[in-house]
């Protein structure tokens, strides 16, 4: 990747997940990445493509240290939701990226919600895959609760409400059996 390129992401990354999408310009983010005009348009045709290309490196980034989580079944369960809630209660976390482009692009059939779409099938078939590895009766079902309660965490997290976060995710966890 150029380091124009790069510079262009973190500087993206940075300010939508900060700001919003739609509040922040391509000349402030041009300006802040410290690039030519004509840069921008050589690595992105219009902005909506830097919205996808930052969501995919998001999506990268998170599968990388989801998926890194060295317990199996029940107990990787555990250790994802502890590193999801530990997140939710950090400094300047503001929910989750996947969730507010989706709030900012309502449209199912834009690329933003395409990557939304993948981000989310993929989080779901990783709790599938190690329900199914613990033997749960219902890997698919519980998969998708679990999906909705990580969605709990980043909006409670995000608003800060740190008691409901922890809260949440040791009955949702109870609720399949999963704890430690």
């Amino acid at each position: 990747m150029s380091e124009a390129r790069e510079r262009l992401l973190e500087t993206a990354t940075r300010l939508f997940y900060a700001e919003g999408i739609h509040t922040v310009g391509i000349d402030r983010i041009i300006a802040e990445a410290g690039i030519a005009k004509a840069t921008f348009y050589r690595h992105f045709k219009t902005k909506e493509d830097l919205v996808v290309a930052y969501l995919e490196r998001e999506y990268d980034r998170q599968r990388g240290v989801l998926e890194s989580v060295p317990e199996p079944g029940a107990d990787g369960i555990v250790t994802i939701f502890e590193k999801l809630g530990e997140l939710s209660r950090g400094p300047g976390f503001r929910g989750c990226p996947f969730i507010n482009a989706a709030v900012e692009f309502p449209n199912p059939e834009h690329a933003v919600r395409a990557v939304v779409r993948d981000y989310r099938d993929w989080f779901r078939e990783l709790m599938a895959e190690r329900l199914r590895a613990a033997g749960h009766e219902n890997p698919d079902q519980a998969a998708r609760a679990l999906l909705l309660t990580r969605d709990g965490v980043t909006v409670s997290g995000g608003i800060g409400d740190a008691e409901t976060v922890r809260a949440g995710i040791r009955t949702a966890l109870a609720q399949f059996d999963i704890r430690r």
